[in-house]
């Protein structure tokens, strides 16, 4: 202590640390607060994709997108019927978001009331009533919104690998099939006429020159018709109450769990996203897309850098 300077009583002292406390607070409070949590649908609507869906001249309300119940029920055996004669088919797309300690996981699943053939059916083996295929995309949890680093589609009976630019994922046990295209920071995907695969958009027009380009937005729009290059989609939680998952038991919409009712064409031949499932795969169960996705891309992925396979939350497997 310097010469001459008394020493600090008591109560100086604690006079000095409450003024330190209080000065520490009023820092505090002026500064930015902390950034609030993302939540599932604003984290789904940021990552929603720009979708290209084909449609075929010969009934292309048919290919326009829009949900399970579009027709006033879940009936899964009167969508066939009712498409045609409502033919208002207004555009949505299912989401759900899972999460583990590194990366959010979102599955985004397109209906359609038929998967069609313009050519005759009577056998049942083209066609059939209901259809449901999406695509899975891999975000890594950062600031805001994260990391897109990889996408898995769902087209029939096969999954396919891409990986956006600059992503450092290289092949696994599947080999990627190309690179994910983005618009404006969102991906963007292509979907067939008719049948509906699902697949990476290749930045080339519709075949045939036609096709609905589909942008995600708060409130979904009915297509002006078989060619509008602007319309929007909504989304719709796939977890919501009384909605997609939560009617998973219900007989009046599935034949069997993860499989959708229907009488036209082929029997009960669509499937949900628990029970999508790759032909060929051969190392995973059917469903795991979406009930196990961290699993599933730690497999089909390599060089993934820090990588958790524990979930913070999964509805479907809750």
């Amino acid at each position: 202590m310097p010469a001459g300077r008394p020493p600090l009583s008591c109560g100086r002292v604690k006079t000095i640390l409450a003024t330190a406390v209080l000065l520490a607070a009023s820092i505090a409070a002026t500064a930015a607060p902390a950034q609030a949590a993302v939540s599932d649908y604003d984290l789904a609507l940021h990552w929603a994709p720009v979708h290209h869906q084909d449609t075929d001249s010969s009934d292309h309300d048919a290919d326009y997108l829009s949900t399970v119940d579009f027709d006033g029920d879940w009936n899964g055996l009167n969508n066939w019927e009712n498409q045609p004669t409502l033919s208002r088919l207004t555009g949505a797309a299912y989401y759900s978001v899972t999460e583990t300690q590194t990366h959010w996981f979102l599955v985004y699943s397109f209906f359609h009331p038929r998967d069609w053939d313009d050519q005759p059916d009577p056998f049942g083996i083209t066609t059939h009533e209901n259809d449901l295929e999406g695509a899975l995309f891999v975000v890594r949890k950062d600031s805001g919104f994260g990391r897109l680093e990889a996408a898995v589609t769902v087209a029939h009976s096969d999954f396919y690998s891409y990986v956006p630019a600059g992503s450092t994922y290289r092949n696994g046990s599947e080999t990627i099939d190309g690179t994910l295209l983005l618009s404006s920071g969102r991906p963007t995907t292509r979907q067939e006429a008719k049948g509906h695969g699902v697949y990476r958009w290749d930045g080339n027009d519709f075949p045939g020159g036609d096709g609905v380009v589909y942008y995600p937005a708060a409130t979904g729009e009915v297509p002006s018709g078989g060619n509008d290059r602007d319309v929007k989609y909504r989304l719709v939680d796939t977890f919501a109450a009384n909605g997609m998952w939560a009617r998973r038991n219900n007989s009046e919409t599935y034949a069997s769990f993860g499989t959708f009712r229907g009488d036209n064409g082929k029997d009960n031949a669509a499937n949900a996203p628990w029970g999508w499932d790759d032909q060929n795969d051969g190392a995973f169960y059917r469903g795991y897309l979406a009930t196990h996705p961290a699993e599933l891309v730690d497999s089909y992925f390599s060089n993934k850098g820090t990588f958790s396979l524990t979930y913070v939350r999964n509805a479907y497997r809750a």
